[in-house]
């Protein structure tokens, strides 16, 4: 039973973000929404919730449709609440007061833990505000749920419950996701809508075989375009000889047919469909400088402690090698940062414990982009840090996404997918041949996903790195490090530790 009803709908922001787009929504329907950083998702979800209006088109609701809509971010005026407190004054006065045990019921389906129920939203973690979120829309009791970017900021084993929670969903309850994560939309969607200026798609597939089924669908457009231009030349060709000699002989018969014919290709030409061109959001590309050394980092049964010097655990004898890409497993708490920064000290010479070799370069991005300082501009960070002269500085930022407006900008005002992509620029400009990259892929779409696994693989590039992107962890990883209890072992694969962390615990 269709809900929803999406015809010939339009956004024009500057540019068009998608137009003509004919979409239904139906009971049981379970849809990724994919599109790179800034495509117009988020807006597509504001528009079916009656929060944006299209250029457009139409969108018919059902009678008395209640839409839930799961934003980005918490509402300011939500932070000074506790959670419980927040999710309660979503209701009705009236319905808050005599029916507050409904709150009760979603937050124990979400796995909400007491004592963080009363805890300030501001003091809570961004996976548990996002939580937070999802239960002050479901307590209302929506017909259709709109999730916009569901998984950011949650660590694996919450990912897992908001998967077990969707999968529990009655089943009449449609629900659309943006989502960044692949592993995410094969898991809980049915159908996927690639968003697109022109052309959008629907397969009746989840993300992994929906793009395959894409790619192959913009491959036969594009041979269908090319056989249609190769047969519009043919006849003008054919129409230019029969010209000639239709001119020479003085032959009506022949210049009529001459004009049928020129007719025919420019019907060909004006009906060819362009294949689609996907505009990337900047261009990602790393470097691998190289290194004669045999192993670039050595732990030699290294204590791994907090902070405070308390013990986690044991390393064992553990090395690098050239060509090695490291992933680092373990549970949250159970001290990956540790290492990480222990690591990082050494490749800066102030950590006795492990041991670099001299030719080192290194290249290191945590998961706040600690390194690119907010006041900054971005052609500031590029020429006050690397010897490239200012247009080289402007050509190499404009192939990252950044363009000239942006450029002479503070880094605060960039979106979260142009500051990663400057992040990796930055390390490519280190001409590095060692990368620490922990949560390399939290502010990059699938694109961006793509392009840097692709880069780390293709340039052989060696490096030790954290990640809960699972389909980033599979594609890349060639050795995996796991904290087991009080030990570091070395496993052949990550589905052991992913079983354990999307287990319901």
């Amino acid at each position: 039973m269709t809900i929803i009803s999406i015809n010939a709908l339009g956004v024009t922001l500057g540019d068009p973000l998608f137009s003509n787009l004919n979409l239904t929504i139906s009971k049981a329907d379970r849809i990724g929404l994919v599109a790179a950083n800034g495509r117009g998702k988020s807006t597509l979800l504001a528009c079916i919730a009656e929060q944006f209006d299209p250029t457009s088109g139409e969108i018919t609701r059902a009678r008395g449709l209640r839409v839930g809509y799961v934003r980005q971010n918490v509402p300011d005026k939500a932070l000074g609440l506790t959670l419980y407190d927040w999710v309660l004054a979503t209701m009705p006065a009236d319905q808050a007061e005599y029916e507050s045990w409904r709150v009760d019921v979603v937050l124990d389906e979400l796995q909400v833990p007491y004592d963080l129920q009363h805890k300030p939203l501001a003091e809570l973690s961004g996976g548990w505000q996002r939580t937070a979120m999802l239960a002050a829309v479901w307590v209302g009791e929506p017909d259709v749920l709109l999730l916009d970017e569901p998984t950011n900021h949650l660590d694996l084993n919450r990912i897992g419950l908001l998967e077990g929670w969707l999968a529990a969903l009655p089943h009449d309850v449609p629900v659309v996701i943006t989502s960044h994560d692949r592993a995410f939309l094969d898991a809980t969607t049915n159908r996927t809508l690639f968003l697109r200026p022109e052309q959008s798609r629907i397969f009746q597939l989840p993300f992994t075989a929906a793009r395959a089924a894409l790619d192959e669908s913009d491959a036969a457009d594009e041979r269908r375009q090319a056989n249609d231009l190769s047969k519009a030349q043919q006849l003008r060709r054919q129409a230019a000889k029969l010209k000639n000699v239709g001119t020479n002989s003085g032959s009506d018969l022949l210049l009529t047919k001459t004009k049928q014919l020129t007719e025919r290709a420019e019907r060909l030409e004006a009906t060819s469909r362009p294949a689609h061109r996907e505009i990337s959001a900047g261009d990602i590309r790393l470097g691998n400088s190289g290194t004669h050394a045999k192993a670039l980092i050595t732990l030699d049964d290294v204590v791994v402690e907090t902070p405070d010097g308390q013990p986690l655990y044991r390393t064992g004898r553990k090395w690098i090698s050239l060509g090695d890409r490291v992933v680092l497993l373990g549970a949250n708490g159970t001290g990956k940062t540790q290492l990480v920064r222990m690591i990082q000290r050494a490749l800066k010479g102030a950590e006795g414990k492990v041991k670099c070799a001299p030719s080192v370069v290194p290249a290191y991005s945590d998961q706040h982009l600690s390194e690119l300082v907010e006041a900054d501009t971005p052609f500031r960070i590029v020429t006050s840090s690397y010897d490239v002269g200012d247009q080289r500085a402007r050509t190499v930022l404009a192939g990252a996404g950044i363009n000239f407006q942006m450029q002479d900008t503070p880094i605060k005002a960039l979106s979260g997918g142009q500051k990663a992509r400057l992040a990796m620029l930055v390390l490519r400009l280190k001409n590095p041949n060692f990368y620490l990259l922990d949560e390399p892929t939290n502010h990059l779409d699938i694109e961006g996903q793509e392009v840097l696994e692709a880069e780390l693989i293709t340039h052989g590039a060696s490096c030790l790195l954290v990640s809960h992107d699972r389909s980033f962890v599979r594609n890349v990883g060639n050795r995996f490090w796991w904290i087991k209890g009080r030990r570091l072992e070395e496993v052949d694969n990550p589905e052991g530790f992913l079983a354990d962390e999307m287990a319901a615990k």
